[in-house]
């Protein structure tokens, strides 16, 4: 049999370098890495193909140019990366439909952090959320700005930078998914719990109840994207 052959480029195998000598050599945040010179030395390589692995180590938020230090290392942003290329127009259905659904998954796995986190001016605040809202539940599956005002409430509820980071950067998936048609207006024939009767489980219920709500709010969104 023949063996597999390695087509990656030597810049591909340097930042592999660079990010494995990170790690072996245990570098925290703030420590600075070997100067250009000292990398293009010990691994036998030009300095243009150790800048060129530096920057996209800096592209993706590994490191970043520190004065009078060369390159350090700093805490990575890790979405960072997919807010360049994370548009509507540049995936597919079947990744938007993906996408959709982790969404989702996400709602309703993070439910009992919610429910715990919860305070009085928030269930004030989600309530004078769901008082503005307008659309008719019988004909209407969600308006799109009162669904990403009641959800991304709920995100910074969460206090998980992360979460509220990764919803931000799924705004534009949400738009495109309801404008484009995969999910149509009809309402699905399984029970349904509002916004309003979310707020409710919030205050008065427990976290099993809120999390059930959670998913039953969401099977209606489940049940169009698995009928398209």
């Amino acid at each position: 049999m023949l063996e597999n052959v390695d087509t990656s480029s030597l810049v591909d195998k340097i930042e592999n370098h660079i990010i494995n000598l990170i790690r072996t050599r245990n570098l925290q945040i703030g420590e600075s890495l070997p100067k250009e010179a000292e990398l293009s030395e010990s691994i036998g390589v030009s300095r243009t193909v150790i800048r060129e692995a530096l920057l996209r180590l800096r592209m993706i938020g590994l490191i970043e140019s520190g004065k009078n230090k060369g390159a350090v290392l700093t805490n990575t942003n890790l979405l960072s990366p997919l807010k360049k290329v994370f548009h509507p127009a540049m995936l597919n259905e079947d990744t938007l439909k993906d996408i959709f659904e982790m969404r989702l998954a996400l709602e309703v796995g993070m439910a009992e952090l919610i429910f715990d986190r919860t305070t009085d001016l928030d269930i004030k605040e989600l309530e004078e959320i769901v008082l503005r809202e307008s659309y008719d539940m019988e004909t209407t599956l969600f308006q799109i700005e009162e669904e990403v005002a009641f959800h991304g409430k709920l995100y910074k509820i969460s206090g998980n930078k992360m979460l509220m980071d990764f919803q931000e950067l799924l705004l534009p998936i949400f738009q495109y998914v309801h404008d484009s048609g995969l999910l149509n207006k009809n309402r699905s024939p399984k029970e349904f719990v509002s916004h309003q009767q979310l707020v409710a489980l919030l205050k008065g219920g427990d976290v099993m109840a809120f999390k059930d709500g959670i998913r039953k709010h969401l099977d209606n969104h489940y049940y169009h994207l698995l009928r398209h």
